[in-house]
């Protein structure tokens, strides 16, 4: 299995967030279609936006609180995804790879959530010394 940087998966998170903003364009002019649309949007251009501000984080908790968000967004578009096939607004064909897409991002971003939480149950907390008097 091959590492992925950090730069690959910025790219990675914009180039999804390109291709919601392509698919979202070509969704049938129906009100259930604007609806559900719309909030793909919003979750699916929001993954690489808080990804990089997962990139900026200053602690592993911060990283964690911050990669939570990309990962609660991430599951969101998926819903949406799924939902306009359940809905019949769009063929299954049509989204298969956006759907094989996200499961992708969030398989990426879950296995880095569990490594990071890891390793911080590892660190064993720190005891102050007893000031020398």
């Amino acid at each position: 299995m091959s590492t992925v940087t950090t730069e690959q998966m910025k790219a990675r998170t914009k180039q999804y967030a390109q291709r919601i903003l392509k698919l979202y364009g070509a969704l049938p002019k129906r009100e259930e279609a604007r609806v559900i649309g719309r909030q793909l949007l919003r979750s699916g251009t929001s993954v690489g936006a808080n990804y990089r501000a997962v990139c900026r984080a200053r602690s592993d908790k911060d990283f964690l609180s911050k990669l939570g968000v990309v990962i609660e967004e991430a599951d969101e578009t998926a819903f949406w995804l799924e939902l306009l096939v359940d809905g019949d607004v769009m063929p299954a064909a049509k989204l298969s790879a956006l759907l094989k897409e996200s499961d992708e991002l969030l398989a990426i971003f879950g296995a880095t959530q569990r490594t990071v939480k890891g390793r911080l149950s590892q660190r064993k907390p720190t005891t102050p010394k007893p000031a020398n008097k």
